[in-house]
């Protein structure tokens, strides 16, 4: 049994110390910020996960997954919705095939729940980590006073996300790399409340997007019947957070740009002036380990943007990662540069991916030469399904390597470029003998 501090009790800390304490280790978290169980969640951050198949199995490993489903809402594609307000909905995947929105704080308060309930760990709330030991796995805490606390273990796990104290101190050590970008565009959280009858204003079971070439709107459902939405807008330029600093501006711009969401959000100027202007960054770092003292998962390690709706689903496969080594492995060194050589390539992999995915939300989804592309893969994977399974389904819908999915995600953009210059494809691809051109143009 070893002694183990986890610094943050957000989603991966508290997945993490469940999937430790139940393996025996005695486990104490701290988080800095209050307990969310007692305390408001503060508006104005986007509340929203989505949650898929790497998720799900992280959450089935501490056997959580059937009570998180019930508060769940399946989304089982995207609602394009175009500048004169019409919609075209484009599946995910095959038929029954769904991502799901859940709330942040329900997930995280029953996590944190559940890790209470394992073998004595403690979670200790208002206590911000200032400072770590790494030779003696020391962390020292901060309370909302100023009084500060040292806690020494047998090892420290960093889950304390893009801002990472155990990072931050790791950086002085020798080798260590390290990179911050950040995107021109920020995100604000915008709202659509439930209908008088406390049911939904729009299709409930479907992930909506205003794309507008240089930004977007997207909305994801609540359980109270509720949207949460959030503007992906760039900070500078004639269209920006910036330029949008007045009501007369703001509601102009939105009235012509997203006119049929203006119509569902009675509190449309007041969030956008006291709501947040957060920014959107991806955060590399090698190695995640100091020896057998220290290690850093989630977005303390890998910070990637929301596009793929892949950063908390990553984050819990680094978890389960972590348990199949430990169950293989009983050197702590070992298991922790055998579990950051299998998740590098792969967070590298989902950090491109989910930029890619951003180009292709804000910019194709409305494309018709785009949409019908999506169409023949889809129709090659019912087809085909040992040969072709699109990018999408890959990350998503399997547990497949972020890597490897990447890999062969290039491949298919290769032969699928080849296939849209097929003559008249608009016209033949959904008949007989235009769909065994597309087949042996694609699998050959």
């Amino acid at each position: 049994m070893k002694n183990i501090t986890v610094i943050g009790a957000g989603l991966v800390g508290s997945l993490l110390s469940i999937y430790l304490a139940k393996r025996g280790h005695k486990v104490q978290i701290f988080e800095r910020r209050p307990d969310m169980r007692k305390e408001k969640i503060i508006a104005g951050r986007s509340i929203n996960l989505a949650l898929s198949d790497r998720g799900w199995k992280g959450l089935e490993g501490v056997g959580i997954a059937d009570e998180i489903r019930k508060i769940a809402i399946p989304m089982h594609g995207r609602m394009i919705h175009d500048i004169e307000g019409k919609t075209n909905f484009q599946p995910y995947g095959k038929e029954g095939q769904a991502i799901y929105s859940v709330s942040r704080g329900d997930l995280n308060k029953r996590l944190m729940d559940l890790a209470e309930q394992q073998n004595g760990t403690q979670i200790f709330f208002n206590q911000r980590c200032v400072d770590v030991d790494l030779e003696k796995a020391t962390a020292t805490f901060a309370d909302e006073n100023g009084n500060t606390t040292k806690n020494t273990s047998d090892m420290i796990f960093g889950t304390d996300g893009a801002y990472s104290e155990l990072r931050h101190r790791m950086m002085f050590t020798d080798r260590f790399d390290y990179s911050q970008d950040y995107l021109k565009e920020g995100y604000k959280e915008l709202n659509i409340p439930p209908a008088e009858n406390g049911g939904w204003r729009m299709e409930k079971n479907a992930l909506h997007i205003w794309p507008r070439g240089k930004f977007m709107l997207i909305a994801l459902p609540n359980f109270d019947g509720s949207f949460t939405c959030t503007l992906f807008f760039p900070f500078e330029g004639e269209y920006s957070f910036s330029s949008l600093d007045t009501k007369e501006k703001m509601l102009s711009f939105f009235n012509k740009t997203f006119p049929d969401a203006v119509e569902l959000m009675p509190t449309l100027e007041h969030d956008y002036f006291h709501n947040p202007t957060s920014s959107l960054a991806i955060m590399r770092c090698f190695p995640w380990s100091y020896k057998d003292k220290a290690m850093l998962l989630g977005d303390a390690a890998h910070a990637i943007v929301p596009f793929y709706g892949q950063g908390m689903n990553c984050g819990f496969e680094d978890c389960t990662v972590l348990q199949q080594i430990m169950e293989q492995e009983s050197d702590w060194e070992t298991i922790f540069k055998k579990a950051e050589s299998s998740r590098k390539p792969n967070s590298d992999a989902i950090a491109e991916l989910a930029l890619q995915n951003f180009i292709e939300m804000r910019d194709l989804v409305s494309d018709e030469k785009f949409v019908l592309r999506k169409k023949i893969e889809a129709k090659l994977s019912a087809e085909f399904p040992y040969k072709w399974l699109p990018l999408y389904s890959m990350v998503t819908f399997s547990d497949i390597p972020y890597s490897t999915a990447w890999n062969e995600g290039k491949r298919q953009d290769t032969v699928m470029q080849k296939v849209m210059e097929i003559p008249e494809i608009e016209k033949i691809w959904n008949t007989e003998e235009g769909f065994k051109q597309i087949a042996k143009t694609a699998l050959g």
